[in-house]
């Protein structure tokens, strides 16, 4: 097994005795023991190195970890008790106004599941990173994910921005005083702010957005500074009940 000098990266080994013990230990394993021992040996070490905060060119995490040791992390900004009751109150009432308006007509749907597992996503934003329009500030713009609607519907009754009516008119615009499926501007010009339904419109109109602005603002067209784009990029798992043609 060949080795490369520290300095290959950029660094100074302030051990090579040290070094040398590693590298040949883990050459004799290889040798000994075959590279699948070796590359689980190197996942075990990964993993001790994700969870002690070393990280070397990038890092190494998964998605169900957190990216640095919890003695690391700072104070929670918030009241997280509340939020999370908060959080519970509006999943319920996400839930229920998709359950009550598919009782008055069956084929209404309504996305149930997308809320639910990102609703604490969506309260850390409304919570402590989304800053509203003002006289003296042009506010942030935010993209929704679409199938997560009826979280957003949901906070905003318990704000008391929607009324209960509103709320048993979900997907049943066509009378009035309804709720769109979907994020959408022209239908709720008072609430959404953009269009992000049918699935992918969001996340690359967030993107390019932001380099709009960014557009805007180099060339003293607009004052942009300070204001964020957010783009809820959710990712769904679509699947089909026979083998789609090649």
């Amino acid at each position: 097994m060949s080795q490369l000098e520290p300095q290959a990266f950029g660094m100074v080994d302030p051990d090579p005795v040290e070094t040398q013990e590693w590298t040949e230990a883990l050459s004799a394993v290889a040798s000994a023991s075959g590279s699948e021992r070796a590359q689980f040996l190197l996942r075990q070490l990964e993993g001790v190195a994700r969870d002690n905060g070393v990280f070397l060119h990038g890092q190494p995490y998964s998605a169900y970890r957190n990216t640095i040791p919890v003695a690391q992390q700072g104070a929670y900004p918030g009241d997280l008790a509340m939020e999370e009751r908060l959080t519970a109150i509006m999943r319920w009432n996400a839930l229920a106004m998709v359950v009550r308006a598919n009782r008055a007509y069956g084929e209404l749907g309504g996305h149930i599941a997308s809320y639910a597992s990102a609703a604490e996503i969506f309260e850390m934003g409304f919570n402590h990173f989304f800053r509203a329009k003002t006289p003296e500030f042009g506010g942030d713009l935010v993209y929704f994910q679409p199938h997560s609607a009826p979280g957003v519907y949901a906070r905003a009754f318990l704000e008391g921005r929607l009324s209960e009516e509103q709320m048993n008119n979900y997907r049943q615009e066509t009378g009035g005083n309804g709720l769109c499926s979907y994020p959408h501007p022209w239908l709720m010009p008072d609430f959404w702010q953009f269009p992000t339904g049918s699935m992918g419109l969001g996340p690359i109109s967030a993107i390019y957005q932001a380099r709009y602005m960014r557009y805007l603002e180099g060339r003293g067209l607009a004052d942009t500074a300070g204001r964020h784009v957010w783009g809820y990029l959710v990712m769904e798992k679509w699947t089909s009940p026979s083998p789609l043609p090649a």
